[in-house]
């Protein structure tokens, strides 16, 4: 009896782990930055989509912009406009949050 409600309380807390699981993930866009205004920690960003290319090796622009909040952000190297940046973001109370961003332009990846 006492396995049985052991099992139990096991499963009841391993699903509710997995129920979270994707409340913990990050949403990811990459793009041109439009803006990086490091005053007010806020940076625009045209989003590119996934079709990769010899021409395009980032993507094509999708012509969207999206606004972001750096505030408490890991940030790599600074972004100025024309470079393409990857970034993880959260959406809280309708902003783009930042978690972490990459300047894939001044930062190359494949060099370790």
């Amino acid at each position: 009896m006492k396995k049985r409600l052991c099992l139990y309380y096991i499963g009841c807390v391993l699903t509710l782990l997995l129920l979270a699981l994707p409340t913990m993930a990050a949403e990811v866009v990459q793009g041109k930055t439009v803006t990086n205004d490091l005053n007010t920690k806020l940076i625009t960003v045209e989003e590119y989509d996934l079709k990769f290319t010899p021409q395009n090796k980032y993507g094509n622009p999708t012509g969207k912009t999206m606004v972001f909040d750096l505030s408490e952000a890991l940030i790599g190297k600074e972004a100025v406009p024309g470079d393409i940046v990857r970034i993880a973001y959260k959406v809280v109370d309708g902003k783009n949050k930042v978690i972490r961003i990459m300047n894939v332009t001044r930062q190359d990846v494949m060099k370790k």
